[in-house]
């Protein structure tokens, strides 16, 4: 046994000074003196944990010691040469934590003594020491789906006392790295809720366990939810055309049950925002807009919103409805003074007209003008008897529907009586 220990020393004193010739920290020929006494292995006790390894050993008597050389090596890398990794300054020091490991991972040691001319012992016989592998995270996550743009992250507080705290992390389909969430602090802690997510996507999430003394779990299993979509938007709807004064939208039910609402929008042309102009019940399935101008083109859309203040899609398209224009202006076909009078003869410009009124316009002087208008007439011809010789009468026409929409006048006619000759 102990020609096989004397054996694998010899080993990695070979393989220590092969690696002592690269190592920026040693000398590139290290200077051994066989009469200083080092550490005797059998002394060495460690302990370890995931990340950090422990050491104790037996002070060395020899007084020209000043302290010891610590030398480590992966033992999946570097193809397991030994490096210099620390100087420990006291001779009297016994004890060593060797942090930042990774957990699950063989580590080979050695020791060596140290004299103030920088001449070492030989290096003890190696110490081969496996650190613990990560601690297991929660039993028991989910993930809840169809929230308004939150997921729900519930899990069963992890067993163990010396927990402290969470870490939770998230993944998307448009991120494929984990990013980091937030720290829940708190063994007894068991719920997160990661909110401002997008509409109908899935998210993954996982959670970390972390002891008092930072020590990190495995990841717990991957879960995943999606958030809530949209809601569906209307179906059939319309707007008039053919009413005076004002537009009528008239929309179907939605058939969603969590439909609280609907919003109304309207806008001018197709293009730019869309006003939001009312909000209407669930029962309410037709609004009116007042509106004064005939003829006036207007653009709407109508959405749904549900129980959870989400609202369906705006981008859709939008219908237009117009209000009822003025009817066409009658056509005159006849201007004239005749025995005396003014006549005036005209054609409907349209069905709709159910009146006229004539305007009357009379140049009494240079700068004298009068005004007359001569409403509800039902007939298509006019007769006007007061008129003086000498005046210029200007006539024009108006047709007037049954919402009393006016159409625009026609031309005017001018008609002049002429004065007699002395």
């Amino acid at each position: 046994m102990n020609n096989l220990m004397k054996l694998i020393s010899s080993i990695f004193l070979i393989v220590f000074l092969s690696a002592c010739q690269n190592n920026l920290t040693t000398p590139s020929k290290p200077k051994i003196d066989n009469t200083l006494e080092g550490i005797n292995a059998s002394s060495i006790k460690y302990l370890k944990d995931t990340t950090a390894i422990g050491f104790e050993w037996q002070k060395v008597d020899d007084t020209r010691v000043v302290g010891y050389n610590l030398y480590r090596a992966n033992a999946l890398e570097s193809n397991g040469k030994l490096k210099l990794i620390k100087f420990i300054e006291n001779r009297y020091t016994t004890h060593y934590l060797d942090k930042d490991l990774e957990a699950n991972t063989s580590y080979v040691y050695a020791f060596s003594s140290v004299k103030e001319d920088d001449f070492e012992s030989r290096i003890s016989n190696s110490i081969n020491v496996t650190t613990e592998p990560l601690h297991d995270s929660v039993s028991f996550i989910q993930a809840i789906s169809n929230l308004p743009r939150q997921i729900k992250i519930i899990w069963r507080p992890h067993t163990q006392n010396k927990i402290a705290y969470y870490k939770i992390q998230r993944s998307s389909p448009t991120e494929s790295e984990w990013e980091d969430l937030d720290t829940i602090e708190g063994r007894l802690q068991a719920e997160f809720i990661d909110s401002d997510l997008d509409d109908n996507v899935v998210y993954k999430y996982r959670l970390f366990s972390y002891t008092y003394e930072d020590l990190q779990s495995k990841p717990s299993a991957i879960v995943t939810a999606q958030t809530k979509p949209l809601p569906k938007g209307i179906i059939n709807l319309s707007a008039s055309s053919n009413m005076a004064k004002k537009i009528v939208l008239n929309w179907d039910a939605s058939v969603q049950e969590d439909i609280i609402s609907y919003k109304i929008y309207q806008n001018l042309s197709l293009q730019g925002n869309f006003k939001h102009i009312k909000t209407l019940s669930r029962n309410d399935l037709s609004y009116e807009i007042i509106e004064h101008e005939d003829g006036k083109n207007i653009f709407f859309k109508v959405t749904t919103l549900d129980k959870d203040k989400l609202e369906s899609s705006k981008n859709i398209n939008a219908v237009m409805g117009t209000t009822l224009g003025k009817p066409t202006k009658p056509v005159m076909t006849l201007a004239q003074i005749k025995e005396n009078k003014a006549i005036l003869n005209w054609q409907k410009g349209d069905n709709r007209a159910v009146s006229y009124i004539v305007y009357k316009t009379a140049k009494t002087g240079y700068f004298s003008i009068k005004k007359l208008k001569y409403s509800n007439i039902n007939a298509l011809r006019f007769e006007d008897e007061d008129i003086v010789r000498g005046v210029e009468y200007k006539y024009s026409i108006q047709a007037v529907d049954e919402f009393g929409i006016l159409s625009l006048q026609t031309d005017e006619s001018l008609l002049v009586l002429p004065k007699l000759q002395k």
